[in-house]
């Protein structure tokens, strides 16, 4: 069995079409949670991999640009000239995009609360020390209705490959799992899973008394929820990583110190699961070993016949919940040239294009 987590924007997965590879199970949360609902649930008519493309498209083509008008002020280029800007150009248009969304929003994902045209559907508008969030983020649902094929999202549903996406109740600070083959999804779980507070989204209510966050508040590469899920299948793991453990220099300034905080936080921490998986895979072939010669050279009839039969059914319990070895993990890893700290936020076209080549070429390389 094959999975797939996360990604640089999940452009990784032409790479995985390309090279036969199928994905029988895709995990993520926040906006690795949103792609993977589309890879999952996509429409029929279309492959998986061009709605993706497509709904990162329109998420591109909908953004408010104010960076190329002021590059080509400052800077002096022609947009058909782009292969030549700088490094330098590149970060500052990046930079403007993620501040435009800021401000303005991007009415296909999620709108500024102080826009005029929200007032009317704010009862709280003029009452902003009453504010618990800056940004509504339910225009997503709407988008993804062209993209998502819901009856697809559901036990007996037959996805594209088992969708998982996690989220955290903002009460109890429990873990919460969404399954496909033990739920229905609805476009509730996919803005639970992606409503991350600290980018200033409001928590989402997916049931009585549930309350939800992103889940990347508690593991943003949801390793443990896979091994969990299937726990007698061996298992070829893909973690494709938005943020990369390792740097070449120490941050310059307080912003770059931000931001590589931020990248720790949020970079895969999978180590420990995958050594007790390995571990727990040992101790069973030791048991298994162990039974085999019981069988062949210990006369039963001189054992304890019922207290035998319990350690049998205490290893079957056991092989049954956690039986599956890691065959292999491969990580994809993005690149991150220039670091800035709104870089989540910049729709700008050219960075989608650019995570698409970057993600295609990182993943055949693997």
């Amino acid at each position: 069995m094959r999975y797939l987590f996360r990604s640089f924007w999940l452009w990784s997965l032409q790479a995985f079409v390309n090279n036969n590879i199928k994905i029988d199970i895709i995990a993520g949360t926040s906006i690795r949670g949103v792609n993977a609902a589309i890879i999952a649930g996509a429409k029929d008519g279309s492959s998986p991999e061009q709605l993706l493309e497509q709904f990162w498209f329109e998420l591109a083509e909908n953004s408010v640009d104010v960076a190329t008008p002021l590059a080509d002020w400052l800077f002096g280029y022609k947009p058909l000239k782009e292969e030549r800007l700088t490094l330098q150009q590149n970060s500052l248009k990046s930079m403007l995009s993620s501040y435009s969304s800021a401000v303005y929003g991007n009415d296909k994902m999620f709108i500024a609360r102080w826009r005029p045209d929200y007032a009317s559907a704010d009862p709280q508008y003029y009452l902003p020390k009453k504010w618990t969030y800056l940004y509504d983020h339910s225009p997503l649902s709407r988008t993804l209705e062209k993209y998502i094929d819901y009856n697809k999202l559901r036990p007996n549903g037959m996805p594209n490959a088992r969708l998982i996406m996690t989220a955290v109740s903002v009460l109890t600070a429990e873990a919460l799992t969404f399954d496909t083959t033990k739920q229905q999804i609805t476009p509730k779980h996919i803005l639970a899973t992606s409503a991350y507070p600290l980018y200033y989204f409001l928590w989402v209510k997916v049931e009585e008394g549930i309350y939800c966050w992103d889940g990347s508040l508690l593991s943003n590469t949801p390793l443990r929820e896979v091994i969990d899920a299937s726990a007698v299948i061996d298992k070829r793991i893909f973690i494709v990583e938005n943020y990369p453990k390792n740097i070449d220099r120490l941050p310059d300034n307080l912003p770059e110190v931000y931001h590589r905080a931020r990248d720790i936080m949020f970079s895969d921490k999978t180590e420990h699961n995958v050594r007790m998986s390995k571990a727990i895979t040992q101790y069973l072939r030791y048991i298994e070993e162990l039974y085999q010669m019981i069988e062949k050279h210990i006369d039963t009839t001189k054992v304890d016949e019922k207290g035998l039969e319990r350690i049998c059914r205490k290893y079957r319990k056991i092989k049954k919940e956690h039986g599956a070895e890691i065959k292999s993990i491969a990580h994809i890893i993005r690149d991150e040239p220039f670091p800035y700290l709104y870089e989540n936020a910049d729709f700008s076209l050219e960075t989608v294009k650019n995570s698409i080549r970057e993600g295609e070429l990182k993943t055949n390389k693997r």
